[in-house]
C-alpha cells in the first residue's frame, strides 16, 4: 500500500503524485493482474498547527469546503479520505506503520516554510524505514528548469516567456482508477490500531486521526466568516474552466484589465486549492484556442 498526503492539491484527476503511485500499484497488482488492497493507495490529509496558526477563518472556511468535495470525491470511488491533525514528522510516519504502507508520496510546495517542512518529513519517514517520494505537480514547468544559457535566473520576462513556450508541456496526468484506491475498510482497521496504541513512537492519538470525519471550524479554532464563501472541488473549478473558454477567453487579451467584466477565468482560488490541475487547464485552453 501507498499513502498519498494531499496538501495544495484536493484533487483526484490530473494529480501527478497520485498517479504516480496508482500507477505504480496497478502495475504491482497480484499474479491475476488484480490490484488487491495492499497494492492500493490510501489519501489522506493532515490539519498542521504551524499552518493553521497563520491562518484566517475564511481561509480554513475555504480548505474546508474543498476538503468535503474531495472526501466526496474519494467516496464517489468505493474509497474515504484519512484525515488528521498534528505534525506531519509524527503523523505521516505513525499512520504510514498502521497501515503496512511501504511508502509515502506527495507533491512538491515550492515556499520556504514548506520546503523545510517536507525536509523534516523525510528525515522523520527515513527514521521509520519508509520510502518517501515527491514530484512537481503545482507548476507546467519547474521553477529551476527555465535559465539563461549561463544557467541564470532570467531577469528580462519577455526572454523568459520565449524560453517557456519553447517548452512542451505535459500532458494531464492519468485518473487513478477505482480499484487503485483502498477501501475504507483497511483505513478504519488502521485508526483503530492508532487507538489501541499499536503505534507508539510518535504515536497518534486515536482522536487526532479519522476515517473521513473532518473537523469543525471551531474545533479549529476559526469561526465563521462574514464573507461569501464560493464553491469548491474539481466539478465546480470544470465548470467555471468551461464558462470561461466559452466566449470570454476569445476577448482576453482585450478585457482583462477591467476588473468589472468577466473577462478573466476567474479560477485562481480552485489553483491556489488545487482542485482542479494546471495540465487540464492549459489542454482545455490550447484545444479551445484551436477551435476559434
Amino acid at each position: 500500500m501507498e499513502l498519498f498526503w494531499h496538501r495544495r492539491d484536493l484533487r483526484l484527476a490530473d494529480n501527478v503524485g497520485l498517479a504516480a503511485a496508482a500507477d505504480r500499484r496497478g502495475a504491482e497488482g497480484n499474479a491475476d493482474g488484480d490490484v488487491t488492497e495492499t497494492d492500493a493507495v490510501a489519501g489522506m490529509f493532515v490539519f498542521d498547527d504551524d499552518v493553521l496558526a497563520h491562518a484566517s477563518d475564511v481561509r480554513v472556511r475555504r480548505l474546508l469546503d474543498g476538503l468535503a468535495a474531495l472526501r466526496a470525491n474519494y467516496r464517489d470511488r468505493g474509497s474515504d479520505l484519512l484525515v488528521a491533525r498534528g505534525d506531519p514528522t509524527d503523523v505521516l510516519p505513525a499512520v504510514a506503520d498502521a497501515l503496512d504502507a511501504e511508502r509515502v508520496v506527495w507533491n512538491r510546495d515550492y515556499s520556504g516554510l514548506a520546503r523545510e517542512r517536507d525536509a523534516a518529513v523525510r528525515r522523520a519517514l527515513a527514521d521509520a524505514d519508509i520510502d518517501r517520494e515527491a514530484h512537481h505537480d503545482a507548476v507546467l514547468h519547474t521553477p529551476d528548469s527555465i535559465r539563461t544559457n549561463a544557467g541564470d535566473p532570467y531577469s528580462v520576462y519577455t526572454y523568459y516567456w520565449k524560453k517557456w513556450t519553447d517548452r512542451e508541456v505535459d500532458d494531464p496526468a492519468s485518473t487513478p482508477g477505482d480499484a487503485c484506491l483502498v477501501d475504507p475498510e483497511p483505513l478504519r482497521a488502521a485508526v483503530e490500531r492508532l487507538g489501541e496504541g499499536a503505534v507508539t513512537d510518535g504515536g497518534v492519538a486515536s482522536d487526532r486521526v479519522a476515517v473521513g470525519d473532518l473537523p469543525s471550524l471551531t474545533a479549529l479554532g476559526f469561526s465563521e466568516p462574514d464573507a461569501e464563501i464560493g464553491s469548491a472541488g474539481t466539478a465546480a473549478a470544470r465548470e467555471r474552466l468551461d464558462d470561461f473558454l466559452d466566449e470570454a477567453v476569445f476577448a482576453y487579451g482585450a478585457e482583462r484589465d477591467y476588473p468589472a467584466r468577466e473577462a478573466t477565468s476567474r479560477l485562481s482560488t480552485f489553483l491556489k486549492y488545487g482542485e482542479i490541475g494546471v495540465r487540464e487547464v492549459y489542454a482545455a485552453t490550447e484545444a479551445a484556442m484551436e477551435r476559434a
